[in-house]
């Protein structure tokens, strides 16, 4: 049996976990040793044209098929407890390896959760971070379109198989996902979105980050189980503040009460990466538009203005674009690279100093 069988194989066999094959592979000694284990146990009633038919969608596809024990088989999530026998990648599977930030929310969230998404995302990536999220509409979608507006990586969990989208309206978003990034699913092909699956979706996503970032959930959001499942994982979860009168807010105030970390910005976050010594962590390359250069390296021209503006007194973000002439977008990126190089600091009332 060939290792693309043996993959579908696993997919299909109920309660399989890597935790699972790996037990399993010491005592068999290989991978066939395994499947010839399972088979009478676990997978004895998997339907032998199911598994046909999903070789036949992987080659045609041109998707893979990730089993745990592979190189490629993201360590962050193997370290977690029911981590998937097998991963399905459409896309490029090297973005598995990427140290990650997974961005989750509310599907109906506010124009300004909207906007906090989609810029933080785009800090993240701009930092060398891949972002992770859903695909669904809301907060998911607006994390994805952030980090390809900055030029950087995204890959989406799906609850179902790869070989359909949900929600539909998302196509040409997973088409662009794909190209630098990937979707990515536990489930085999022909696997529907039911909803007992969005929670399985949701410990995949927390499981592959090294922080979970939620933007905005109301108290009873899917994205809590997601939140306290990173948590289960040890990994930190961050929450964005939000009105006390937005239904939306309710739920990240309920983390925040539970001991998430209070996010304001995409430096809050990457402040703490700093320090999280997991496996993946901070492998990935900064990317152009943010250069975190190390205390006392040469700045580039922007940065040289931004800090002649800021001068030796706190300054906000709107005195500093009058002082400068550039955008405030553009500002924001520089402030960050700024800060995360040791050279400004933010202070209360989002003003920032110049550090000595």
């Amino acid at each position: 049996m060939d290792e693309h069988r043996i993959a579908a194989l696993f997919a299909r066999t109920p309660g399989l976990t890597a935790s699972k094959v790996r037990t399993a592979l010491a005592q068999a000694g290989d991978l066939a040793g395994v499947a010839a284990l399972i088979g009478g146990s676990w997978a004895r009633h998997v339907n032998a044209r199911l598994l046909d038919r999903d070789l036949r969608w992987l080659e045609t596809s041109r998707a893979a098929s990730v089993i745990c024990t592979s190189a490629v088989y993201p360590a962050q999530l193997a370290d977690t407890a029911d981590a998937p026998a097998v991963l399905y990648v459409l896309g490029n599977v090297g973005t598995l390896a990427a140290s990650q930030v997974a961005m989750i929310g509310a599907r109906r969230a506010t124009p300004a959760g909207l906007a906090s998404a989609h810029d933080m995302a785009g800090d993240f990536a701009r930092a060398g971070f891949a972002v992770a999220s859903g695909l669904a509409v809301g907060i998911d979608a607006a994390s994805h379109e952030g980090a390809l507006a900055a030029g950087g990586t995204t890959l989406a969990v799906c609850a179902h198989g790869l070989d359909m989208l949900y929600p539909r309206q998302h196509r040409a978003l997973a088409q662009r996902i794909c190209e630098g990034g990937a979707l990515v699913s536990p489930f085999p092909p022909g696997t529907p979105p039911e909803k007992w699956r969005f929670p399985v979706r949701g410990r995949v996503l927390s499981g592959l980050a090294l922080a979970t970032l939620v933007v905005e959930a109301a108290r009873d959001s899917g994205s809590l189980h997601t939140a306290r499942a990173a948590l289960r994982q040890g990994r930190p979860v961050y929450a964005v503040p939000g009105s006390i009168r937005s239904p939306v807010s309710g739920g990240c105030h309920e983390l925040l009460r539970r001991g998430a970390q209070l996010a304001e910005s995409a430096a809050d976050v990457l402040r703490g990466l700093q320090r999280v010594p997991y496996k993946q962590a901070l492998t990935g390359a900064p990317r152009p538009g943010l250069r975190m250069a190390p205390r006392g390296a040469p700045l580039d021209k922007a940065s040289e203005i931004l800090l002649d503006a800021l001068g030796f007194e706190p300054v906000s973000l709107n005195t500093l674009v009058e002082r400068t002439g550039l955008p405030s977008s553009g500002i924001a990126s520089l402030l960050l690279a700024l800060e995360l190089a040791g050279r400004v600091a933010p202070q209360p009332g989002g003003r920032y100093s110049r550090l000595s």
